[in-house]
């Protein structure tokens, strides 16, 4: 036994020491009831509001990709400061998810005041919904420590946005240490939820001067969805499926979709056309497990994305404040 313990020993070795800290077991002990109660409070927020899965992951990755997996999403603005979920391109993150945390961190605190942090309730409660709606189940180590820093002014340029390119997307993710391939796992997320109208409007409406609308589009695809958006600009809510076939199964549709001309997003569809990024939309399209083990890989990593332990950040006692209040 002496040598597997042995590797067992040097592989945590070469584990980022933050992340050494965690486990799956992390609340085994002290808040035996954090994952029975997660469980019923995502159960029944799914089931009442069907969006809340999409909604999750997508305030999930926001939180990630700025501060790191810390929460720092959740802060709510005051007189001192303003937060993440100000800025801009935070806005649009739905109300669903912010109250899927809220409740069960109220829940977890009845039972165990001041142990489960939130940035652990927040992914945990991803994981769990994108399995309630089809897919893949990946392991979630816990111990993360909610974050000390949310400000608005950070998020611009962290996050992909829909007007990008694939070299400018490759190049973010790069430089969060996410391959190509990772990058197109993780797009892979837009087989649920919904985009607003705005994002893909160009799209739509006098797209140049030989096309009324981008001709990369399915003509019927297209003609739809100029009917769904045609008052956009008054009704700022109006919004599409992100994938048309399957909008609530998490499945490999979206790059079949991709390959039909079924991609809602500017960036959806330019996945498709470069080089650098097709391989994968055609091995995804093709292969349904070969996506789920690429995606479950990817989120696991961005699940510990430059996390928070020990004295770097606390548990909050609520999720949209600080425990002590920021004046800078």
């Amino acid at each position: 036994m002496a040598m597997p313990l042995l590797f067992i020993a040097l592989a945590l070795s070469f584990l980022p020491h933050t992340q050494s800290k965690l486990s799956a077991a992390y609340y085994d002990k002290t808040c035996p009831l954090f994952k029975p109660i997660m469980r019923e409070i995502i159960s029944t927020k799914q089931i009442n509001d069907p969006t809340t899965a999409a909604a999750t992951l997508r305030l999930f990755f926001h939180d990630c990709m700025v501060e790191g997996c810390d929460a720092s999403v959740l802060i709510s603005s005051n007189s001192f400061n303003t937060a993440e979920r100000d800025a801009d391109i935070n806005l649009s993150l739905p109300g669903d998810s912010f109250d899927l945390i809220t409740r069960a961190k109220i829940a977890i605190e009845v039972q165990c005041p001041g142990i489960v942090s939130c940035a652990d309730i927040l992914a945990i409660a991803t994981r769990d919904l994108i399995v309630m709606v089809g897919g893949p189940y990946y392991e979630v180590r816990l111990g993360r420590k909610d974050g000390f820093i949310s400000k608005a002014s950070r998020v611009d340029g962290n996050l992909a946005t829909s007007s990008m390119s694939v070299s400018e997307m490759l190049s973010l993710f790069e430089s969060k240490g996410f391959t190509a391939q990772e990058m197109v796992a993780l797009t892979g997320a837009h087989t649920i939820g919904f985009s607003h109208c705005k994002e893909f409007s160009h799209r739509l409406y006098n797209f140049s001067k030989t096309s009324e609308f981008d001709p990369t589009y399915n003509p019927k695809y297209a003609e739809a969805l100029r009917k769904l958006c045609a008052k956009y600009t008054s009704n700022t809510a109006m919004a599409a499926f992100n994938d048309v076939v399957t909008p609530s199964k998490f499945d490999n549709m979206y790059y079949l979709n991709l390959k039909r001309g079924l991609g809602l997003l500017s960036t959806d569809h330019a996945l498709y056309l470069d080089s650098r990024t097709r391989p994968y939309v055609d091995l995804y399209a093709a292969n349904q497990t070969a996506f789920f083990q690429a995606f479950a890989h990817a989120m696991e990593k961005v699940s510990v994305h430059k996390i928070k332990t020990g004295r770097k950040g606390e548990v909050r006692r609520r999720c949209d404040s600080f425990n002590n209040i920021k004046t800078s």
